[in-house]
């Protein structure tokens, strides 16, 4: 059987889940109510709706950013889990896994921080 590089399942499944929040970045700006009629429509399409205005749209991206993020990260750790469990002993591979897993919870708690400031500051708009 051959040996599967751990990149590769990670490119694939990070693309997959990528392919998964397409929706959601296209549903995002999807929050016009139909109806008001022609004069809420046009409002919708000037972007002046609720849902169309920059703050927003920020945190519209921001949020999905953290899903495809959080993804990737959860990702990691199984990769993570993964090439620990099948390091089979080996120092240098315990020592791979253990950063993987390590850097994938940091990453993860930076986004964490990033999402938390990033709403912080768009409150006040």
């Amino acid at each position: 059987m051959k040996f599967i590089n751990s990149n590769r399942i990670a490119a694939g499944l990070m693309a997959f889940a990528t392919l998964l929040a397409f929706p959601a970045i296209t549903y995002a700006g999807a929050s016009c109510d139909i109806a008001g009629g022609v004069s809420a429509g046009a409002s919708c399409a000037q972007g002046s709706a609720p849902g169309g205005t920059l703050p927003g749209r920020i945190a519209a991206v921001t949020n999905t950013l953290l899903i495809i993020i959080g993804a990737a990260a959860v990702i990691m750790i199984v990769i993570g889990g993964l090439k620990y469990v099948l390091s089979q002993g080996d120092e240098n591979g315990l020592r791979s896994a253990k950063d993987t897993i390590i850097y994938a919870v940091v990453g993860l708690v930076v986004a964490l921080l990033a999402f938390v400031i990033v709403n912080f500051v768009l409150s006040f708009f």
